[in-house]
């Protein structure tokens, strides 16, 4: 099967560039059913091949990249797809995400290295123009992506609705606390699962909802920051992306970073529209809690059920980010989550956990 796939992108290469490939190499996946080579042209050219089993997933992403390149929006380039075949080739931006960035910064000082006792540690002066960037970017890929892209080709859903918000907090119930055996109440989480539904849907659903927005998904290029893996794009809240790249659990974003990104991010929405800041915050705190609660579900199926332990080793970061969440006071009267979450960050916020 390797070899086929291979050859349908070696012909995919040959038609659009008029050469066989030099080489292929294999790249490193992203943790989901994707593959990925690097073709280098006989010239020294090189474009990343992309194989995706998923005929709906592939369909959205190119439907959304060729939308996004119209407007100028900083995506790779799309090149040729062959979507009987499950495969396109993009533009090559290199091998450093943000994530990347952030992890060599903090390598290459001690002071910078993660503190196992969960105190905040310092984040590298040479990161933080990059994360500005990021947040400035965000509006446009929300608002100006949200007037050209076609949310019939979204995959699973058109909208971030009450049936993504049920997958997510079934997904954390069913893949985090059943499998680290967390004890709660299923009815009593049920009821609180509800209320925290219905308070998310008084967000106004009205932009183009990225949904995977974190470092690991943004590149950084000699060009600045370029953006990918947006296939599970849709429409929805505005508030969820930038707690998904905030609240990224690695990353371990210092609190007063946050709440000045979260500003800069604001300012730039509000070239767009009118923002009321309060009313957005206080939705804000439910997407952070619920963007946590799906990360905790990822983290949970791809470790305890995928057996791929790097997964949770983000445990701990996502446990302290729910622990000072909790100090903070979760945004609708939540008991049977609340006393849940206590015990995740009892079990896992000081370490390794579970």
């Amino acid at each position: 099967y390797k070899r086929q796939v291979q050859e349908h992108l070696v012909r995919l290469f040959e038609r659009r560039f008029g050469a066989a490939p030099a080489g292929v190499v294999g790249l490193a996946g992203d943790g989901s059913n994707r593959s990925y080579r690097r073709l280098i042209g006989p010239e020294g050219r090189t474009v990343v091949g992309v194989v995706g089993p998923d005929a709906d997933e592939n369909r959205a992403f190119l439907s959304y990249t060729r939308s996004f390149m119209d407007v100028g929006l900083p995506v790779p380039e799309l090149y040729a797809a062959d979507e009987d075949r499950g495969v396109y080739l993009i533009e090559d931006l290199g091998d450093t995400t943000l994530f990347d960035a952030l992890e060599e910064a903090r390598a290459a000082d001690p002071a910078m290295r993660a503190d196992e006792a969960g105190e905040p540690v310092p984040f590298p002066d040479e990161i933080r123009p990059l994360y500005e960037e990021v947040v400035l970017a965000l509006p446009r890929f929300q608002v100006e992506g949200h007037r050209v892209v076609d949310y019939s080709v979204a995959y699973p859903h058109e909208e971030y609705g009450r049936q993504s918000i049920a997958w997510d907090l079934n997904y954390f119930k069913y893949h985090f606390l059943k499998l680290a055996h967390v004890p709660f109440s299923e009815a009593r989480l049920e009821a609180d699962f509800e209320r925290l539904t219905e308070f998310l849907l008084g967000a106004d659903r009205d932009v183009f909802l990225y949904r995977d927005f974190q470092s690991r998904n943004v590149m950084v290029t000699p060009a600045g920051p370029r953006f990918i893996d947006y296939q599970g794009g849709r429409r929805g809240a505005p508030q969820y992306d930038v707690a998904s790249l905030l609240y990224d659990a690695k990353a371990d974003v210092p609190e007063a970073l946050r709440e000045e990104l979260l500003a800069r991010y604001l300012d730039a929405l509000e070239t767009y529209r009118a923002v009321d800041r309060a009313a957005f915050g206080e939705l804000y705190r439910g997407f952070v809690l619920v963007r946590i609660l799906q990360a905790l579900g990822a983290y949970g199926y791809r470790g305890f059920f995928e057996r791929k332990p790097r997964f949770l080793r983000s445990v701990p970061y996502a446990a302290r980010n729910l622990e000072r969440l909790l100090a903070g006071g979760l945004p609708v009267r939540l008991p049977e989550l609340a006393a849940t979450l206590a015990r995740i960050v009892d079990t896992w916020a000081g370490g390794e956990g579970g």
